[in-house]
């Protein structure tokens, strides 16, 4: 049995036209459940586009899907956390994608099958269709595991999610310990640190952030193919997050078959794999600019979350 897809949309219909075209190419989308959730408009202004964007949902994925229309806006991270937790009580894995995704024919295939390869498998949490763009060869046509988690098509199990810490319980920790601080930032080469510490102080809002936090303390795997299944159209200013200053993670330039992966047996991380892709990350993220940056940002942050605490 296929694993339900969850898809989250808000006011981009173009957007979502554009991932559900490619969606349906998928093998296996019209054996699989579609479970749709609409966010809400943020104004009067919104109510046009938002709309759209659900008519868009309903005239192309028929009534075999299941529709979730909020009428207030909840924003991205609550949106997302209370579908995933509504799909998953009623299923044990789900596929997530949001409405700024392209994905490859054998995203759904690869998806499943890797679910069900690892289902039992406690140390991974989550399935991820992204890969990062690798300009040095691996040398390899094998899955990875890796400690740390993409956002951007992805999959899970109930018994994974029942572990997603929404309060992010010690987060505080990440202020004052730097060898911390330092292996939750992929030592050194991505700032989540900043992320994490921004979202607990209200500075920003993401989900992602918390849940990454919460394999991270339990030191839990995912699962990423060794080529992306899964493209981003979203840096294009339409999205909430709009696009980033320096920063531009996607990947256009390779495509990778389902039949081509091998899945890795050891639930472990290669660490030679592991340093490549620290290294691409550190590279598409700016180099030494983004890394002064977010030093920079770091700091700011610090500040602000001391005026924070002391009102």
């Amino acid at each position: 049995m296929l694993a339900p897809l969850i898809i989250f949309a808000y006011r981009r219909p173009e957007h979502l036209r554009r991932t559900l075209l490619n969606l349906m190419k998928c093998e296996g989308f019209y054996d699989s459940q579609v479970i749709f959730f609409g966010d809400g408009p943020k104004n009067s202004k919104e109510i046009v586009s938002v709309e759209e964007t659900r008519r868009i949902a309903i005239g192309m994925l028929g009534i075999g899907a299941e529709y979730h229309f909020s009428e207030i806006n909840q924003g991205i991270s609550k949106s997302i956390i209370n579908g995933v937790n509504h799909a998953l009580n009623k299923y044990e894995r789900v596929i997530v994608l949001e409405d700024d995704l392209l994905v490859r024919p054998d995203f759904i295939l690869y998806m499943n099958r890797a679910l069900d390869l690892y289902e039992k498998n406690e140390k991974v949490f989550q399935i991820s269709g992204y890969q990062f763009d690798i300009e040095q060869s691996l040398t390899s046509n094998s899955a990875m595991f890796l400690p740390f988690l993409s956002s951007w098509g992805w999959g899970t199990w109930k018994r994974a999610w029942l572990q997603f810490d929404r309060e992010a319980h010690d987060w505080e920790k990440i202020l004052g310990d730097r060898k911390l601080r330092y292996y939750f930032n992929l030592d050194g080469n991505y700032p989540y640190a900043n992320i994490l510490v921004s979202q607990m102080k209200g500075l920003c809002d993401s989900w992602a952030i918390r849940w990454y936090w919460s394999v991270f303390k339990l030191e839990g795997l995912v699962l990423y193919p060794p080529i992306s299944k899964v493209k981003n159209i979203g840096f294009d200013g339409s999205g909430t997050h709009g696009k980033g200053f320096i920063r531009y993670f996607n990947c256009e330039k390779k495509e990778g078959e389902l039949e081509n992966i091998e899945f890795p047996v050891e639930s472990k991380v290669d660490k030679h794999k592991y340093s490549i892709i620290k290294k691409t990350i550190w590279r598409i993220n700016g180099g030494w600019r983004g890394s002064l940056l977010d030093w920079l940002k770091w700091n700011f942050i610090k500040i602000v979350s001391k005026k924070l605490h002391t009102k």
